[in-house]
């Protein structure tokens, strides 16, 4: 006996079945959107590094916390290696530079960043470092100068952002400058609470804040019992975080564990350790925050690797390490990026540093420039 179905009930089932897909289509591409992104990035931070650092937490980190790995090829437009500044550009720009400039193109000529874009879109948007906010790889967010021991005017370019919060050292570079000019004051004058404590800085939960804990740069981790740092890097990513969640469009803030690069630099394995384990625990309260959020996208990756560091022998129960380095430069290999959240799956596989740019602006939403 043949079975007829009535044709509107055919017509029924296929309307089910491609609603069943647009609806799976839009859940797919709601996941590749990311209302904040938080972007960490380990200076000099390299797969030994991490390993060493998981090795003297007894086998664990933070960042293993994340659902999507890749690496990213780290080369200037200049040079095979790297330097910072060139290494943050493309990261902030998605265009190669030359080895030294920030926020610039190979003709010297400014690239519109993206906490520039982030701004323009009304996002709130922040930086944090352990060096000076006016080193190279947070400098390379926020300014456009062609070399990066240009710190005078990097800070200059601080005034002419509506950057929210920024919170590391280079307290020199805006008040004790060659051209006399006090740009705290100016600062201040653009509504911004200027604090020189993180005791104070931690206090602070709304409203545009600018953190110069450091006349230069801040002191060396080492570790917890001995730091005269204390944790001002996990601290500030928590304050940061509570600041620009409170803008309703969403933010974009960076965050530098800017010494694990000096570490390498000295081919100190234990100076490493500390740094990859401070810089660990600001990934952990960027993970806290965006799994419970839901619309956060966290981004942990290194600007190039420094010290070409091995790692000989190690105990996880003992929490032991035993490392060699073969330079006190960069190194030209392959850095990872590890992501978790909406839009982390774009993240995985092997590509350009300046593809995280875009991947960004997808993920945002926003139209590639």
């Amino acid at each position: 006996m043949k079975t007829y179905y009535h044709p509107a009930s055919i017509l029924f089932a296929v309307l089910l079945v491609f609603s069943s897909f647009i609806s799976d289509s839009d859940q797919n591409n709601n996941k590749k959107q990311a209302k904040n992104i938080i972007l960490m990035i380990g200076d000099g931070m390299g797969v030994s590094q991490i390993y060493a650092g998981m090795t003297a937490n007894h086998g664990h980190l933070n960042l293993e916390r994340c659902e999507n790995t890749g690496f990213i090829k780290t080369y200037s437009a200049s040079h095979y290696i790297t330097e910072s500044a060139a290494g943050a550009t493309a990261i902030s720009t998605g265009k190669k530079t030359y080895n030294g400039a920030c926020g610039v193109n190979t003709d010297t000529l400014p690239e519109k960043t993206i906490l520039e874009i982030a701004e323009d879109n009304g996002l709130a948007t922040g930086l944090i470092s352990t060096s000076s906010i006016t080193h190279a790889t947070p400098a390379s967010f926020i300014a456009h100068q062609k070399r990066r021991h240009m710190y005078e005017e990097i800070a200059e370019d601080f005034l002419k952002t509506d950057i929210d919060v920024f919170i590391g050292g280079g307290r020199k570079h805006f008040i004790k400058r060659s051209d006399g000019v006090d740009l705290v004051l100016k600062l201040k004058e653009k509504g911004y609470k200027v604090l020189f404590e993180m005791d104070s800085v931690i206090k602070v939960d709304s409203g545009k804040l600018a953190g110069l804990v450091a006349d230069m740069h801040l002191p060396p981790y080492r570790n917890r019992k001995k730091s005269r740092r204390g944790d001002m890097l996990p601290d500030a990513t928590q304050s940061a975080i509570n600041i620009l969640s409170k803008n309703k469009k969403g933010f974009f803030l960076m965050v530098e564990g800017s010494q694990i690069d000096w570490a390498g630099h000295a081919n100190k394995s234990e100076y490493v350790i500390a740094e990859m384990l401070d810089f660990d625990r600001a990934i952990g309260k960027a993970l806290d925050f965006a799994e419970k959020d839901g619309n956060t996208l966290v981004i942990i990756t290194a600007d190039h690797e420094t010290g070409g560091m091995s790692i000989n022998a190690g105990n996880f129960k003992e929490g032991t390490v035993d490392a060699d380095f073969n330079t006190r430069s960069h190194t030209g290999v392959m850095v990872p990026v590890f992501a978790y959240g909406p839009g982390s799956e774009l993240f995985s596989g092997i590509y350009e540093n300046i593809d995280i740019f875009y991947k960004m602006m997808t993920t945002f939403g926003f139209e590639s420039k």
